[in-house]
């Protein structure tokens, strides 16, 4: 992943964010939309791209454009940052790849404690009991 070349492709687009504000808020455009397209980016190789796609399925548009907004500041530039820290993340994340997990057999002391221990409880529920009329 070349995390430059990746930026470089990004599209940006500014405009009014929802919420309380004042007067100024209806003049200014501060939320940011940010739009990366998987399929004709340059800086992933097709391998990633594919891991990308099947990863992010279900946040991805039918032309494969990955969309994120941000209105958490007032500032612009601001939203336009955290913008890019947050796909920059969203695509690290995606390209992990998970460790495979080696099964495991619970140790002979662990499965004697256990059963021990289950003795014990049975023991102590069989004291609860009448005792029987004879």
């Amino acid at each position: 992943m070349n995390t430059e070349t990746i930026l470089n492709e990004v599209q940006f687009k500014a405009m009014r964010s929802s919420g309380p504000g004042g007067q100024h808020v209806n003049k200014v455009s501060s939320k940011v939309e940010l739009s990366f397209s998987i399929q004709s980016s340059n800086g992933l190789t097709e391998l990633e791209k594919e891991r990308i796609m099947h990863k992010l399925q279900s946040r991805l548009t039918k032309d494969s454009l990955l969309l994120l907004q941000c209105d958490e500041t007032r500032s612009q530039h601001k939203n336009k940052a955290l913008a890019t820290k947050r796909l920059v993340e969203l695509l690290k994340k995606a390209l992990e790849v998970p460790k495979k997990r080696k099964p495991t057999k619970p140790s002979k002391s662990s499965v004697e404690k256990r059963l021990k221990s289950k003795k014990m409880d049975a023991a102590k529920k069989a004291l609860r009991k009448k005792p029987d009329q004879g």
